[in-house]
């Protein structure tokens, strides 16, 4: 939605959150109150307070972190990536690896060496005990639990949905399989477009609560009342589409499969094998079921646990925790000629498989991704790891690709030769 905004726009260190005075006062003064019965925590420069925020606006879920000792983390920092230069994409001229934070609207990054933390920095709003929306890397939290359901044989990911929710039999969600939800491959008649305000994605946000209804709102009540009217526009498997619906059916799956919530099954699942050090959050719909495919909020450092683990073979504290069979077949990607038909302009050669993007580039690079930012970056060849939340004022990753993943490509590089 803040796609659309008048961007004549305040840049990252004129939008910074704490400067601006955001929510501060007892009550906060009228300009410097964040609501979200207005839409003003989706507007920019709100965003940059409220994406730290999540749960002082909206009803949320606890995901447990580990019961046991939080997993370490060594810091071992370097001071010598911030000076780094790389050519963005389109662009003659360099930037640095510092100004491309800036560029980014970055609240916090951290780049993990060797499992051993390379490189951390907080902005604004985020601090390092502080949990951040993570967006759609959600998703790629969601399909790795879907995987460890079908690897224990509980889950068929080739059977349809309504195998599991007879009650979508009517819907156009009905008769896809578990296989095309993680791989984006459904006909829904749906579409993904932020810069515009009827796309059925709002309408979905709308339903499970994650953006305020206006007066008069006649759709649907919850999550899965949204599932329920969907409708197909063509016949599933015939062409990759970004679909964030996918995701919440698939949770909807895994819900009625186990008998457990997402935040449950989230904790037993990851969190607490990771060995995350602080709770996450979901933000939840009127009925209490997770935003699956967008809610969850975490830590910057509990997310690159996560993607340590995946860079690892899914391996984490001497335990397998997702599947290798499951990480490789990530790592392999998917159909590359029908992802190149959804023209990704930045992602050239790139493919969708479990909810991950796989880069097929040289290091065998993947990556979770989220509107307005939010990145979890694993290049296996360089061992390394990038965990990024922002507050870019525009949500689709084209605004950002050009000045982040080159930015990664080059600290790999560092990484590996010194």
């Amino acid at each position: 939605m803040s796609e659309i905004l008048d961007l004549s726009t305040l840049d990252a260190r004129a939008s910074d959150p704490v400067a601006l005075g955001w929510m501060v006062g007892a009550p906060p003064p009228d300009d410097k109150l964040i609501r979200f019965s207005d839409g003003s925590w989706f507007q920019f420069p709100q965003t940059r307070w409220s994406f730290s925020n999540i749960r002082q606006l909206m009803p949320t879920s606890v995901v447990r972190r580990s019961s046991g000792q939080a997993s370490t983390l060594v810091n071992a920092g370097r001071d010598d990536i911030d000076a780094l230069t790389f050519r963005p994409i389109g662009r003659t001229e360099l930037m640095t690896w510092a100004q491309s934070l800036w560029a980014n609207y970055t609240d916090g990054i951290l780049i993990l060496h060797r499992g051993r933390i390379a490189y951390e920095r907080y902005f604004g709003a985020l601090a390092p005990d502080r949990q951040h929306i993570a967006f759609s890397v959600t998703k790629s939290f969601v399909a790795m639990i879907a995987a460890v359901l079908v690897d224990e044989g509980l889950l068929d990911e080739h059977a349809a949905v309504a195998r599991y929710l007879p009650e979508l039999q009517a819907s156009a969600v009905g008769d896809a399989t578990i296989r095309q939800l993680l791989d984006m491959t459904t006909g829904l008649d749906y579409s993904e477009d932020y810069t515009d305000a009827a796309s059925p994605v709002w309408d979905l946000s709308r339903a499970g609560g994650f953006l305020h209804r206006p007066a008069g709102y006649e759709g649907a009540d919850s999550f899965f009342g949204y599932l329920k009217t969907l409708r197909k526009a063509y016949p599933h498997g015939e062409k990759f589409s970004y679909k964030t619906v996918n995701t919440d059916t698939l949770a909807a799956v895994l819900r009625r499969l186990t008998g457990c919530s997402l935040s449950e099954l989230l904790r037993a699942r990851l969190f607490s094998p990771l060995g995350t050090d602080h709770d996450g959050y979901f933000t939840v719909d009127p009925t209490g079921a997770e935003f699956a495919g967008g809610g969850l909020s975490l830590t910057l450092r509990d997310m690159a646990r996560f993607g340590e683990t995946m860079r690892m073979d899914g391996r984490c504290n001497s335990q397998q925790i997702v599947p290798k069979a499951a990480i490789d077949d990530v790592r392999k990607g998917g159909d590359r000629a029908m992802f190149a038909t959804a023209g990704y302009a930045t992602l050239p050669g790139w493919s969708y498989r479990s909810m991950w993007w796989i880069s097929h580039n040289e290091h065998g690079a993947f990556m979770a991704r989220g509107i307005h930012g939010q990145a979890l970056y694993i290049d296996p060849s360089a061992e390394m790891v990038v965990a990024r939340f922002a507050s870019h004022p525009l949500g689709a990753n084209i605004n950002l690709d050009p000045t982040s993943l080159p930015a990664y490509e080059a600290v790999a590089r560092h990484l590996m030769d010194s």
